[in-house]
């Protein structure tokens, strides 16, 4: 009898989340995050974007902080209030790397091979208990160019670990190393400028001074990146596919 409740229960709840609207949630860091003061200020992170170019038949909930890393994310419980509400048939995009390398910041570096490794496969893991699906993503480039020209990536061995628990896992990896890498150098040492922010000294109202940030994107940038991602997306054929707006899908952007 207690069997044929717990049947009874679980296909109530299946059909219970079946009717609620899925949610994405992002976690990562500044480069991901939503902006303040969207219409004065030239920063936005490439998940601030994501409304613009998915439908509205799924909830978008970006958790990605300035300045966070896998280990400051955790400890500040910011993944415990996602994890809380997740359910099946959710999905949680991961992408941190920029600030785990913080290696003069205890709060916030990890070794790549350890702390950040066992970070992200807690993610995953318990984001696949709840029933939802996880989906790595390997961080955006710095914007880097040495005295050749040449296009030189900052952020060492975190971006290979990602591809190795990605595979390892069998979890869904979108290597924006590589996409925004081939951004990058599409546009060139000059022109890519403009998907960062750059700007004279009151060039833009925003800034009272010269602003010269190559981490950062421009709305430009973001959307750039955002569309990025979500083509990848699609062309992996991954079940968020279904809410990515079709005149997305058809930019071309590489």
């Amino acid at each position: 009898m207690k069997v044929l409740f717990s049947c009874i229960f679980i296909l109530i709840s299946i059909h219970f989340y079946a009717q609620e609207k899925p949610t994405l949630y992002l976690i990562g860091d500044s480069t991901m995050a939503d902006k303040k003061n969207p219409e004065e200020n030239p920063e936005h992170g490439w998940g601030q974007m994501l409304p613009e170019l998915m439908t509205n038949k799924i909830t978008i909930e970006n958790h990605a902080v300035n300045g966070r890393s896998t280990k400051s994310f955790l400890n500040e419980g910011r993944w415990k209030t996602i994890y809380d509400q997740l359910k099946p048939g959710d999905f949680v995009i991961i992408q941190f790397g920029h600030n785990d390398q913080k290696i003069n910041s205890p709060d916030r570096y990890t070794n790549p091979f350890t702390a950040y490794r066992y970070n992200l496969e807690k993610f995953v893991n318990q984001t696949r208990e709840k029933g939802a699906t996880p989906i790595l993503m390997s961080s955006i480039v710095r914007r880097n160019f040495n005295k050749f020209g040449t296009f030189v990536d900052t952020h060492g061995s975190y971006p290979l670990v990602v591809r190795m628990l990605g595979k390892e896992l069998d979890v869904p990896f979108i290597d924006m190393q590589w996409l925004t890498e081939q951004l990058e150098e599409k546009y060139g040492e000059e022109d890519s400028r403009n998907l960062h922010l750059h700007f004279a000294p009151g060039e833009v109202a925003y800034y009272e001074k010269r602003k010269d940030d190559d981490t950062h994107l421009s709305k430009m940038g973001a959307t750039l990146v955002a569309t990025l991602a979500l083509k990848e997306i699609a062309k992996k054929d991954l079940d968020l596919k279904k809410y990515i707006k079709n005149q997305t899908l058809k930019k071309q952007i590489l």
